[in-house]
Order: C-alpha cells, then sequence, then structure tokens
C-alpha cells in the first residue's frame, strides 16, 4: 500500500450531519445544518458545534448563548441537507423542512420532535478560528425519543434509529454492526 500527502483539510470523517436549533421565541427559532460537531468531555458533560459567523444562525447562538443539537436519521436527510443549504434568513425552514419545532426544557432554543436525540446546550466559551467559530458548550438535559428506549431494559437502542452521517460531502446511513466496545479483548 502505498500513500500520497495532501495539503491539510478536513479529513477526519464520517462525522453526524446534526440539525443544530437556536433561537429564544417561536418567531425568531431556526435551524442549521453542522457537521462539525462532537463531544468534549464526559464530566461534566460537554460538546461543541463549529459554525461559519456568516450563518444566519450564528448571531441566534452568540446572542442567546444556547442551542440544541439534534440528531438526525436517513428519514430526516432530505430535510437536514436543504437546511444546510438555504438560509433561515430567506426561508421558514419549519415550514419548508415539515419538521417540527417543540420548546425546549432548559433552553430556549426549540427541539425537533422528529430527532431521535436532542442536546440542550448553553454556550461557555465561543473560540474564533478562522473560517468557522468554535461554540463550547455544557450539556444541560438530553431528550430522548422513547420509540429507542427498550421498556423491559431501559436500554437505549439509537443505533435502531437509521441515523445520518456526513462524509466528504455525502450523506450515508450508518451500517452494519461490527462490534461492542472492548470486543476485541472480551474472554470467549
Amino acid at each position: 500500500m502505498s500513500k500520497i500527502s495532501w495539503k491539510p483539510g478536513t479529513m477526519i470523517n464520517p462525522l453526524p450531519a446534526v440539525l443544530v436549533t437556536c433561537g429564544s421565541t417561536p418567531d425568531d427559532w431556526n435551524m442549521l445544518t453542522v457537521a462539525w460537531t462532537g463531544t468534549i468531555c464526559t464530566n461534566p458533560a460537554m460538546c461543541y458545534i463549529s459554525v461559519r459567523p456568516e450563518r444566519h444562525s450564528y448571531p441566534l447562538i452568540v446572542r442567546n448563548m444556547e442551542f440544541t443539537i439534534n440528531l438526525t436519521t436517513t428519514d430526516m436527510a432530505r430535510a437536514t441537507d436543504w437546511a444546510g443549504v438555504r438560509s433561515g434568513g430567506q426561508y421558514d425552514k419549519w415550514k419548508e423542512t415539515g419538521l417540527t419545532p417543540i420548546p425546549g426544557e432548559m433552553v430556549a432554543s426549540p427541539t425537533i420532535d422528529q430527532s431521535p436525540l436532542s442536546i440542550e446546550c448553553r454556550v461557555k466559551e465561543i473560540m474564533h478560528l478562522g473560517s468557522h467559530d468554535m461554540f463550547i458548550a455544557d450539556v444541560l438535559n438530553v431528550r430522548a425519543d422513547s420509540r429507542w428506549i427498550d421498556p423491559e431494559t431501559g436500554a437505549f437502542n439509537l443505533e435502531e434509529a437509521g441515523l445520518l452521517v456526513y462524509s466528504h460531502g455525502k450523506y450515508f446511513s450508518l451500517g452494519e454492526l461490527i462490534g461492542k466496545f472492548g470486543f476485541s479483548v472480551k474472554k470467549k
């Protein structure tokens, strides 16, 4: 196998394709598609999103210092893509995508009803990095769709929701299970 060197770039793939919701009232609630997102810390629970300052949602997040990360599914793929290529300044993304906002529990920003998992966040710090600013946030609340919770065991079967991922300009569904954490060292 041979490898070639490329210029430095954003090649960590796949990433979750999430819909970030923001705004403080139903009149200004908006959503944007983000793939630059992830976990930062377990205790305290923290995550981040990176957003271009020219995005319509950027000043909403800065003003309210809150947002909600909504995981997406293959059923939400068209809406996820549409929300990422159209501006909330020109369109009512809720109406155009058919997604349903429901009020947040711990933040003013809404949760997307169709999302299997929503993470309500409060911004702790904004890092100005270049093309994107990183919003480092504390996780205040996690809202899980009860359809994916096993009523007998209480286990959250998120893998059954048909999660959507983004890889170098394309959307994919997750593939088959290869193993569980620790499978490589588990005694038989």
